[in-house]
């Protein structure tokens, strides 16, 4: 299978959402807003964007990138 160059750009979107879903950078903050602690605020926004994300993949890449044949079957 011969991948596109905007195929290959996916490896690296997938790998900064894996890497930021652990909010590393607020450990420690104890601020709170609208009743929760600021790193669930931060899970609610990430997991939205990643839904975006995820849904953007599903429209254009998943087929050729999951081996999933468009017409019907599978590779």
């Amino acid at each position: 299978m011969v991948r596109s160059k905007s195929d290959l750009v996916w490896i690296p979107v997938f790998a900064i959402l894996v890497i930021f879903a652990v909010p590393w950078f607020l450990w420690g903050v104890d601020d709170v807003v609208a009743g929760l602690p600021v790193w669930v605020w931060w899970h609610v926004g990430w997991m939205g964007l990643c839904a975006l994300v995820f849904y953007r993949f599903t429209g254009g890449a998943w087929d050729r990138l999951m081996g999933v044949d468009v017409e019907g079957g599978r590779n």
